[in-house]
């Protein structure tokens, strides 16, 4: 039997389960729990775009982290395309952190 393609919502779990396993460098917290994703899009037909964001425009990782997010995300099934758009307004703070990140951090 043919297994069925993720439903949208399905899908967009799947991607923030996939973000939660991609870490800062320098920070020892996922990128999705450092509030470093602004937004998740998934279309019906399953294409993906994701706005994000930096630390800081002078981050080490400004080139590669981005096209890392792009190409896990693209290695989901049912993932039909993937794009990834980064942004710098707003300009990341501290107040985006989750509260597990926030304990990580030893700041609760």
């Amino acid at each position: 039997m043919k297994k069925q393609k993720p439903t949208s919502v399905e899908l967009k779990d799947q991607i923030i389960k996939t973000l939660q396993e991609i870490y800062d460098p320098e920070i020892p917290v996922n990128i999705y729990d450092l509030g470093l994703i602004y937004d998740i899009k998934v279309s019906p037909s399953n294409e993906v775009t994701i706005v994000m964001t930096l630390t800081t425009p002078h981050c080490p990782v400004a080139q590669d982290l981005p096209i890392e997010v792009e190409n896990r995300i693209r290695a989901l099934e049912g993932v039909k395309d993937v794009q990834v758009e980064l942004t710098w307004d707003p300009p990341w703070d501290m107040s985006r952190l989750s509260e597990a990140a926030k304990l990580a951090l030893g700041l609760l």
